[in-house]
């Protein structure tokens, strides 16, 4: 009777144990695997938010880049972290919708590897074409694309933007020719002095030539016009059914995590993107807030996994 009496007790410490170290989470400083280089927009984003998460938690929040892959090197590092709520990381559409069909073995499973904590927001693109050009709206692109099939040119800097237009050529059955350029700049250099006649890419990268008037927007590729730029419609809104391409930004656990953990995380970070200059500061990096987290982020990410699949197969991209 004595054995089994001490034994209980034994089971009762190791459970009370259990619930004094789950209440203290965390008790330690986070580790933010940041899956791009210091100084890249994704990496300023991780960092601002990694501190006001810090302040919500009480414990350090540091940003440890592990660059490389298109993203895949540091994912594939966060998935094989202990999940214990001390590593976290910041996804993308690339890394958790794209990668796995643009490369033969990322080294993880975005889905089956992975628990999503919250969505800080989307990175809408914009369509834009040169001052003088005849196109004030997606339905004058639409009309002058269908006239001269395959014979007008689209500026292209990075596969989101291949994919924006691959979705715009299934949505509204146009073909222009994607001209593939290293990086935004050149894409826009390529578009003011004329080698081009249409051009998609980040808002972010282009909203300082729209504001130039150097370059004339037509539309963004959000379901609905974007805080990032007032007064441009949407390509949705001007009647093209379904176009909605974007990219997006997530903060993830590894798969496994303790409810309790969980919660904490969930609860803190839905207070950090609520507050008002959380959401003007995003905005300025070119982040357009969305307040996702539980199952409506969950329903956004199992749709937007297949989307990318099916637009990367149609653009003929094959994994490398």
């Amino acid at each position: 009777m004595r054995s089994i009496t001490r034994a209980a007790v034994g089971v009762l410490l190791a459970l009370a144990a259990f619930t004094a170290h789950a209440d203290a989470y965390p008790a330690r400083a986070i580790r933010l695997i940041v899956p791009y280089a210091p100084g890249q927009g994704t990496d300023i984003a991780a960092r601002y938010i990694g501190d006001e998460m810090a302040r919500e938690l009480k414990q350090a929040v540091f940003v440890d880049n592990r660059p490389g892959a298109g993203g895949n090197i540091g994912t594939q590092a966060a998935a094989k972290s202990a999940p214990d709520g001390y590593t976290l990381l910041i996804g993308t559409n690339a890394t958790h919708a794209a990668n796995a069909h643009l490369y033969t073995n990322p080294g993880f499973d975005a889905q089956a590897d992975f628990e999503p904590i919250g969505m800080l927001g989307i990175l809408p693109l914009v369509w834009v074409v040169p001052p003088a050009s005849a196109a004030n709206g997606v339905s004058d692109l639409i009309r002058m694309a269908k006239a001269r099939p395959d014979a007008l040119n689209v500026a292209i800097s990075t596969t989101t933007c291949r994919m924006a237009y691959e979705l715009l050529r299934q949505r509204a059955e146009v073909a222009l020719f994607p001209v593939d350029y290293k990086g935004s700049a050149q894409a826009v250099t390529a578009l003011i002095g004329g080698q081009v006649e249409f051009m998609v890419d980040t808002i972010t990268s282009l909203r300082s030539f729209i504001a130039a008037q150097q370059v004339k927007a037509l539309g963004v590729t959000s379901a609905k016009s974007s805080k990032l730029l007032p007064g441009v419609k949407s390509v949705a809104e001007q009647g093209v059914a379904d176009y909605e391409l974007v990219g997006w930004t997530v903060l993830y656990a590894p798969k496994g995590l303790a409810p309790e953990v969980q919660r904490t995380l969930t609860a803190a970070f839905n207070r950090v993107i609520a507050r008002p200059e959380v959401q003007d500061k995003l905005l300025q990096m070119g982040i357009e807030p969305q307040a996702k987290s539980g199952e409506e982020l969950n329903r956004f990410l199992a749709a937007e996994r297949p989307k990318w699949e099916r637009l990367i197969k149609a653009a003929g991209l094959k994994p490398s």
